[in-house]
């Protein structure tokens, strides 16, 4: 018997939509086209600070929080973490890309989280979703809220979703990597080349 084109939507939609969620930029070409991993982070306990160096140990303390707005708290978070390298993930709940790479991150967090500060900006974005998006995709790191994203747009940011900034021990820009990360080990390359000076 043929199969009515009805039918054959309803077999194909959800395909598509799975397409559609991993092939999508959130303003620019991210570079994800035919990656490898991504998908929604599974629910974990909260990444482990004993040991850690204290700065580093209370900002991971914070993690999957949205811990403040604007610049004046971001800059703060970055004194905080002064004598670190810090790696910031501009991201929104509503971007595709960014949930594709939030897997990347949180593998990143848990690896370099005794040499390397993480912290999120939640950009342009509303603090309930963003919040419900957090618990859906744990990461690890604490966020600042950034409705404007003028506190990205700041340190080179602001222009597509997800955006990387990275800075120095010294709290200096050392590159903005804009559009989402392929592979974790593309992320990994970056941390080593840009957050501890190790080359690629």
């Amino acid at each position: 018997m043929p199969i009515s084109p009805l039918r054959r939507y309803r077999a194909a939609a959800p395909l598509l939509v799975v397409v559609a969620l991993v092939t999508a930029s959130c303003g620019a070409d991210d570079g994800a086209d035919g990656a490898n991993g991504g998908g929604a982070a599974q629910p974990s306990v909260q990444t482990p600070t004993a040991g850690l160096p204290p700065r580093l140990a209370s900002n991971l303390k914070q993690g999957d929080q949205i811990i403040g707005e604007g610049k004046d708290v971001f800059d703060r978070r970055l004194r905080e973490l002064r004598g670190h390298p810090v790696v910031v993930n501009q991201w929104a709940s509503w971007c595709p890309s960014c949930r594709f790479e939030f897997p990347f991150f949180a593998a990143a967090v848990k690896r370099y989280r005794a040499e390397v500060g993480f912290l999120g900006l939640d950009s342009q974005d509303e603090t309930g979703p963003a919040e419900d998006f957090l618990r859906e995709h744990p990461v690890g790191f604490p966020s600042i809220s950034d409705p404007s994203a003028e506190v990205a747009a700041a340190y080179g940011g602001g222009q597509a979703w997800p955006t990387t900034i990275f800075f120095d021990s010294e709290g200096e820009v050392a590159n903005v990597k804009i559009g989402a990360y392929a592979t974790a080990e593309l992320l990994d390359e970056d941390i080593r080349r840009y957050a501890l000076g190790g080359g690629g």
